[in-house]
């Protein structure tokens, strides 16, 4: 049952509750289901091997349905809350019951600090606890819970503006076995604190701390997580290549790399990690606007890179290009919006040798329909994003359209629509392949500092 199914109500639970094998239901959006629809005689019924739950979303169902629904089975290990009543302490005490839970997603829920305390309370051992984008995360509060769920390896504390680096020391101190930590816009949180992490939580496999104020030292006591394969640090203007430079050094089996916007990194940096990374299959270096070709040369040693965005990496050209399409292989999705000086040229070497790519985004580029033809050679290509495209001509674009025969998503602008013959669109269309009309204005890019400002203010 999906979030969008919002026409199921009560009617269709005894059905469901029949269902004695049943490990996952998913009532995500269902706000026809309230308290009253979960009868004691209904629940009777089975469900008794259910493992996971999730009422994200049933904002009709409060801690007294929780309890009856929880009630059905003893080995629940996986509850999902997310954007739900809030976590006050009558909700967390009834699950207590459940001996076997071992995972709690409450994202965006408000939270008390009372429900925070009573889930470090709990008789069980979480292994997982996400509390993204809860309003009314304290330190006091996620402080005394860590301290008493020391078990914990995964916890997502994303946007939990509230907290310092009083916060990040307790985790750091108390859950040492943690595994993935998510903390995007902390914004609070000194540079200090991420040192701190790195000496204490040395089996990290996967850390997000896009938007915070981490810096090269912060980096270089990372690094000793030898373990990372996943690391993204995007809007971290305090990161440098020196920073860079540890990870390349001593996280070798680093697999994803987020940098989106983080403009202190150059070439050198991208070198380090091309260097001592191999395995890296996921690479984000939007808008770091240093970057250049040097970067995607060095970057074509990782054999098994599958993502590479680059979107605003202004200095990058079609050589660059070249280099990856020749020697990354396994290259399915590629965003090169506003990298102008990529054309036609940098489409070849795609077409000849990058047979998995699935998704380009060509936006802003110097791509023609020459360009776009040759691509319709890769079998397996199935998105196109295509806005302000000087070069494109409505009868090269109707060609390339006809020519590659995968495609099931094109977003093209909407002055495009008029120009291309109805039957073409509907032949298209009947193939499988869906159209989003875009009626967005040309862009100019923002100096990064700025375009942090304004999502600041955006977000409060």
């Amino acid at each position: 049952m999906g979030g969008l199914m919002l026409k199921i109500t009560e009617k269709c639970l005894p059905s469901i509750f029949k269902l004695q094998l049943l490990e996952d239901l998913v009532l995500e959006g269902c706000f026809g289901i309230d308290d009253g629809s979960l009868g004691v005689d209904l629940l009777k019924q089975g469900c008794k091997t259910l493992k996971k739950l999730d009422i994200s979303g049933c904002q009709n169902i409060s801690h007294t349905g929780l309890s009856k629904l929880t009630s059905i089975s003893g080995g629940l290990e996986k509850l999902i809350l997310a954007d739900g009543s809030p976590v006050t302490l009558d909700l967390v005490d009834g699950l207590n019951k459940l001996s076997m839970l071992q995972s709690i997603v409450l994202d965006g829920c408000p939270v008390t600090s009372e429900g925070l305390r009573a889930i470090g309370s709990l008789c069980i051992s979480l292994r997982e606890l996400s509390l993204s984008k809860c309003l009314g995360v304290t330190d006091e509060a996620l402080s005394l819970l860590v301290s008493k769920q020391k078990d914990l390896r995964k916890l997502d504390i994303t946007c939990c503006r509230k907290i310092t680096d009083v916060s990040i020391a307790s985790i750091a101190n108390s859950c040492t076995g943690l595994t993935s930590l998510k903390m995007e816009s902390c914004t609070l949180v000194p540079q200090e604190a991420f040192v701190l992490v790195g000496q204490k939580c040395h089996y990290l496999e996967e850390l997000d701390l896009t938007d915070n104020e981490i810096d090269d030292e912060g980096l270089m006591s990372l690094s000793s997580c030898s373990k990372l394969s996943s690391l993204k640090i995007g809007i971290c203007l305090n990161i440098t290549d020196r920073g860079l430079t540890y990870v390349g050094m001593f996280c070798s089996k680093l697999k994803e790399l987020d940098l989106y916007r983080s403009t202190g990194v150059t070439d050198v940096g991208i070198s380090a990690i091309a260097g001592g990374c191999p395995g890296l299959e996921i690479l984000n270096t939007s808008y770091c606007t240093s970057i250049t070709d040097k970067a995607l040369i060095s970057l074509s040693k990782c054999s098994k890179l599958k993502t590479l965005e680059i979107r605003g990496c202004i200095l990058v050209t079609s050589i660059g290009l070249a280099a990856i399409a020749m020697n990354c292989r396994q290259l399915s999705r590629l965003d090169i919006k506003k990298c102008y000086e990529i054309d036609d040229s940098g489409m070849i070497p795609l077409a000849h040798f990058s047979q998995n790519l699935r998704q380009i985004n060509l936006s802003y580029s110097s791509v023609t329909d020459v360009g776009l033809l040759s691509l319709a050679s890769i079998s397996c290509l199935q998105s196109f994003t295509m806005l302000h495209l000087q070069g494109l001509v409505p009868g090269g674009l109707a060609a390339a359209l006809l020519a590659c025969g995968g495609l099931t998503k094109v977003k093209l602008h909407l002055s495009l629509r008029s120009l291309l013959p109805e039957l073409l669109i509907r032949h298209v269309e009947a193939r499988g392949c869906v159209f989003e009309w875009r009626d967005k204005e040309f862009q100019a890019e923002l100096d990064p500092k700025c375009w942090k400002l304004q999502l600041e203010d955006v977000m409060q």
